[in-house]
């Protein structure tokens, strides 16, 4: 009998990547949108987990409006900490693992050099602060648990720094992009590989030493400035045109919420512990743009 993985987050980037993927007849996906599981709402959770009787849960849901975060911090914290740890709780009950996908802001971004999984978390806002809560109420309700953080996710959904690159560049002549923070662009579509192929060798394999906290980003490390250029390096031979791209600091550019100044996360746990490797970010970045740019 095939394997049954629930999936919140539906609309969200990762969970339509994950929804794309091929799995084996051995496992099925079942993904469930905010209009069949609110995360806002997470006393209807344990109904709708019962409903569906997983093997096993991976919630690529949460609010991920950083900015908003700082005005709506008590919504933050109901979806992205509260929600995680009641799903966690019920996980418990039955027996079985979730995979959580969290975020490199619930660092500082002060460190020299990538982060490891067991660096002191420091939150800078309420974001970073509703994710920390969530991987602690998972840590305490269920020992089986995969927590993935990752960081600057994109694709060819939803809202992200890729898209918003190549429709600012189709309109203008020239950009000003932030050159002081960095971090490892992460495809959506590498995450979702990523998130299944942990969920199925949880599944399939009777080993007590995969749970705990993992990091999953492209491989290497760019700053948004240089992360532009490389977005318009691929659309150049399109447009027949590129933007300048002018670089700027934080400071020259305020947002509501601070963010980590580095981004960047060592990976080589997962590698080392579930085989995953991360592939270069620039490596990825490629089919993104090229799908983006014939739509």
């Amino acid at each position: 009998m095939a394997k049954s993985i629930l999936v919140f987050g539906e609309t969200g980037q990762l969970a339509r990547e994950i929804a794309a993927l091929k799995l084996p007849d051995s496992f099925t996906l079942t993904c469930l949108g905010r209009d069949a599981a609110d995360l806002s709402q997470p006393s209807t959770l344990p109904a709708i987990i019962d409903q569906h009787q997983p093997a096993g849960i991976i919630n690529a849901a949460a609010y991920t409006a950083v900015d908003k975060a700082e005005q709506e911090t008590a919504l933050a914290q109901t979806v992205n900490g509260d929600a995680p740890g009641v799903i966690a709780q019920e996980c418990a009950k039955r027996g079985i693992p979730l995979l959580h996908v969290s975020t490199d802001y619930v660092f500082d971004g002060s460190k020299d050099g990538a982060y490891h999984e067991d660096d002191p978390i420091a939150p800078l806002g309420a974001y970073g602060q509703s994710k920390a809560a969530g991987e602690a109420a998972i840590r305490d309700a269920l020992p089986q648990h995969l927590i993935l953080r990752t960081a600057w996710v994109y694709s060819a959904h939803g809202n992200n720094f890729v898209k918003t690159m190549l429709r600012l560049g189709a309109e203008r002549d020239a950009l000003r992009v932030v050159a002081d923070q960095v971090g490892s662009p992460t495809a959506a579509a590498d995450l979702a590989t990523a998130c299944v192929d942990a969920m199925r060798q949880a599944l399939t394999y009777d080993r007590q030493d995969i749970w705990g906290t993992y990091h999953y980003g492209g491989e290497g490390a760019v700053s948004w400035h240089g992360f532009a250029d490389a977005i318009f390096n691929l659309a150049e031979p399109v447009w027949g045109r590129r933007p300048t791209v002018d670089a700027i600091t934080t400071a020259e550019y305020p947002t509501p919420a601070a963010r980590p100044a580095n981004s960047v996360l060592n990976c080589e746990k997962i590698a080392e512990q579930l085989g995953i490797v991360p592939k270069p970010w620039s490596q990825s970045l490629a089919p993104v743009v090229k799908a983006l740019l014939a739509a």
